[in-house]
């Protein structure tokens, strides 16, 4: 067996073993909740060690918060998937593709609702909050370069204040939507959500 198998083989073990805990913390976190939950519950769903735990997450917080990087960049990469994908079918209107990466963001509450509500309940670890902090004005960044191309008609770009009205309104849609009794009444309200803000993008006053 060659050194280059070799190597190959202990990072593909090693990446199935984070992935491993990270499934098993998902269910762990999302029953129990962050101050609850057990390391011993983890390692044991996972068939890890807590050995293995440290080494790749370094303690209960930091697996924590590797869990909701995690959920945030799936969110990110359904949004960004949903513009690039109405992009090519032809859509050029900033608003519309604010609105078609929102319902993608949506979608994923619903399909991850545990995460969502585990994330919205608070109580993470020391720290949780600036990093939720930072997340959020990340995706306002992303939210502020998109629409501030503004329309193709002569109107102004979108400033920052109704940038992060819009992008608050579809946060708290995620909240909404994650809490949702089922599919139909959270597709209702994101539908609804999302009407609204197609009407608010007949251009900024």
């Amino acid at each position: 067996m060659s050194a280059g198998t070799t190597v190959s083989r202990l990072a593909g073990r090693a990446a199935g073993t984070r992935s491993a805990l990270l499934g098993s913390a998902r269910e762990v976190f999302t029953a129990s909740g962050f101050a609850e939950a057990s390391i011993a519950d983890v390692v044991a769903g996972a068939g890890a060690s807590v050995g293995s735990l440290y080494h790749h997450f370094g303690g209960k917080a930091e697996l924590y918060l590797a869990l909701f990087e995690d959920y945030q960049r799936r969110q990110e990469e359904r949004a960004v998937t949903a513009v690039r994908a109405a992009r090519t079918a032809g859509e050029a209107d900033a608003v519309a593709l604010f609105v078609a990466g929102s319902r993608a963001y949506l979608d994923g509450c619903w399909a991850e609702r545990d995460l969502a509500r585990l994330f919205l309940a608070g109580g993470g670890p020391p720290g949780f909050e600036l990093v939720a902090r930072r997340r959020y004005r990340e995706w306002t960044a992303r939210n502020a370069t998109l629409l501030r191309t503004g329309p193709d008609d002569g109107v102004e770009p979108w400033g920052d204040a109704l940038v992060l009205v819009l992008t608050t309104v579809v946060s708290e849609a995620g909240h909404e939507v994650a809490v949702c009794e089922d599919e139909v009444s959270a597709r209702r309200l994101a539908g609804d959500v999302l009407a609204l803000i197609g009407r608010i993008g007949g251009g900024p006053p």
